[in-house]
């Protein structure tokens, strides 16, 4: 009979080994802040602040103004508009490994740092490519249509990151923690938890046809 109930006992650990490891990796989709809202601290009750420069954007193609298709999840993702990078702060840490994906129409640089504001020591670096219409078209518009998944694997304790880059140039989504790969797919957002375009914009019509550098984001 003990050696019934051991066994019992070692199965139900082994069965709860995945969901404890898969436990500790997060993504976040955007989905529900809205078009052109800060995401600010829309994930705070799970430890998650940025900074006042980070924007969510919808696809215009679902009734937003972002100049994106073909998104990793939904129709919703990140960018900045007003400065050159955005911050992302976890103050109680998370570990392992961070990716997203993302679409960009000029080089960038995220940072993985130790301490929250971009401080303290350099744990990774993740370097992007201009590759936002590489090898793509739109779902049917949007020209910020090629989404790259990327990440990297670090030591220690992280507590912020600098989504380096120039604004309304960059798009991420699907922004994950735990993890040097990204997850891709429908994402629970908070309420269910236990809790980017060739010489435009991301953020606009995708009609409207300019002469200058491509952008995430038009003007609503």
């Amino acid at each position: 009979m003990r050696m019934f109930k051991s066994s019992v006992a070692l199965l139900a650990l082994s069965l709860a080994l995945p969901v404890t490891a898969n436990a500790a990796i997060v993504t976040l989709t955007f989905e529900g802040i809205g078009n052109l809202n800060p995401v600010g601290d829309f994930y705070a009750a799970q430890g998650i602040i940025f900074s006042d420069d980070t924007l969510a954007v919808i696809d215009a193609d679902a009734g937003g103004t972002g100049n994106i298709a073909n998104e990793p999840s939904a129709s919703t993702v990140m960018f900045f508009l007003n400065s050159n990078n955005a911050v992302l702060n976890v103050a109680a840490g998370f570990e392992t490994g961070f990716s997203f994906f993302y679409s960009s129409s000029t080089a960038a640089t995220v940072n993985v740092w130790s301490e929250v504001g971009a401080t303290g020591t350099l744990l990774g670096s993740i370097d992007l490519t201009a590759q936002f219409s590489n090898n793509c078209t739109g779902d049917p518009n949007g020209q910020f249509c090629n989404w790259t998944p990327i990440g990297v694997a670090f030591e220690g304790l992280a507590r912020s990151i600098d989504f380096g880059g120039t604004a309304n140039q960059t798009a991420f989504d699907n922004i994950t923690f735990g993890s040097e790969r990204p997850t891709q797919g429908a994402i629970p957002e908070p309420g269910s938890w236990a809790m980017m375009i060739a010489g435009f914009g991301l953020v606009g019509a995708t009609a409207r046809r300019r002469r200058y550098r491509a952008r995430i984001a038009f003007a609503d």
